[in-house]
């Protein structure tokens, strides 16, 4: 009650008229942030439902907590793992050697901490660059902060190695929110999700620390191969030799980005955005049936030379991030397809793109990210397509 009377007594000074006018969409970030808006939406994207924008974002933060939790720890499964072999090092392993937790990968809490360790430092630099960015062109533009930079600092963070340099992480998210969503005009009016444009920058301008076998468990002279580069190399067959199960894969104690890499939290976690109506299951189908039928025509195909021919579609599932995309960013609403049609075009053009980098380029083993920006730029042409054929149909039915 008290701070509701403490934002109504403040509120005069930020609204129109007031000393600090300018400043506006900073206090409605932080307002509507403790308490549901009391106004309506003024800026893209509007929707007539019970449900606010706030809410909406919510629910994708809840979903993530999944893969949150088991970035924390694998992150820290790894981590600790490679130092019972290497020894520690860095100034987290001092932290956790300080606090008397230990580097025992059997244990969950040592895990947890360790992991922890990694992931914080990236999301909080995540938020306060990204979130300066948002109150620049909220300030300038003269309306609200949207709640979508919470959901696309929590994806970021999630999609990147565990000891990228904070301040690529802090100039990758920038070239996201800026280039990726500003310059069109902000939440609601980007055709490109903002998360996967700042992975995208960071991958082609800095690869050699977002590829590679050593960039994924951060400890001294490690270096681990993931699942995918392990099947481009060798073939799918030689995962179980280098350690790797499918249990494994799907569970997601393996080399990875920080919250890629389980696809049962992924799945968990898409599950709640399906339950509670934020994420189209067209989407869905249409990514997973493209995926599996493109897999299995190159599986009938073969290959002498390529081993990546032979992967079955239940291993292209649960490897990479293709289950973490498939949930929150195939079905991120925004930049995907609108036309029920078009979803299962959309959907099933980033499942057909992903298998075909994959397999056919080997200088991209993962894939995911490229193909889901690929379905974007085409999104709205497939949005177009499906209207002019609808209303040439009815034309004919009425003519």
């Amino acid at each position: 009650m008290g701070l509701r009377s403490f934002f109504d007594r403040i509120e005069p000074h930020f609204t129109k008229g007031g000393k600090y006018e300018k400043l506006f969409p900073l206090y409605e970030m932080v307002e509507s942030f403790v308490y549901t808006p009391r106004t309506v939406t003024t800026v893209a994207p509007h929707a007539r439902s019970y449900v606010d924008m706030k809410r909406i974002m919510t629910y994708v933060v809840i979903a993530t907590i999944p893969c949150i939790l088991m970035a924390l720890y694998n992150t820290g499964l790894q981590v600790n793992g490679a130092i019972a072999t290497h020894g520690p090092s860095g100034w987290r392993a001092g932290v956790i050697a300080g606090l008397g937790i230990g580097f025992n990968p059997d244990s969950i809490l040592a895990n947890m901490a360790h992991g922890l360790l990694y992931f914080l430092p990236i999301y909080l630099t995540t938020l306060i660059a990204g979130g300066i960015w948002e109150v620049i062109f909220a300030t300038v533009r003269g309306h609200e902060v949207n709640e979508g930079f919470l959901v696309t600092s929590m994806l970021y963070a999630l999609i990147l190695p565990p000891e990228v340099p904070l301040w690529q992480v802090a100039l990758g998210i920038s070239f996201g929110v800026v280039i990726g969503k500003e310059v069109f005009g902000g939440t609601g009016k980007n055709f490109l999700n903002p998360a996967l444009v700042g992975r995208a920058f960071l991958y082609f301008a800095y690869p050699a620390y977002m590829s590679g076998d050593t960039i994924w468990t951060p400890v001294d002279g490690f270096s681990g191969a993931t699942a995918l580069s392990v099947s481009a190399s060798e073939g799918y067959q030689q995962l179980a030799a280098n350690g790797i199960t499918w249990m494994d894969a799907f569970l997601g104690t393996v080399q990875g980005s920080l919250g890629e890499t389980s696809t049962l939290a992924a799945l968990i976690g898409l599950g709640f955005l399906l339950v509670t109506k934020i994420a189209n299951w067209r989407l869905i189908v249409g990514c997973l049936g493209g995926m599996i039928g493109f897999s299995l025509l190159f599986n009938a195909i073969g290959s002498d030379s390529n081993p990546m021919f032979a992967m079955p579609w239940y291993w292209h599932l649960v490897v990479g991030g293709y289950a973490f995309g498939l949930a929150f960013m195939v079905t991120e609403p925004v930049s995907a397809s609108h036309t029920n049609l078009g979803r299962y075009i959309y959907g099933a053009l980033i499942g057909f793109m992903v298998v075909m980098i994959r397999v056919v380029n080997p200088a991209f083993p993962e894939g995911m990210m490229l193909a889901i920006l690929f379905g974007n730029v085409f999104a709205p042409l497939i949005d177009w397509f499906v209207v002019q054929a609808n209303i040439r149909r009815r034309a004919k039915r009425h003519g």
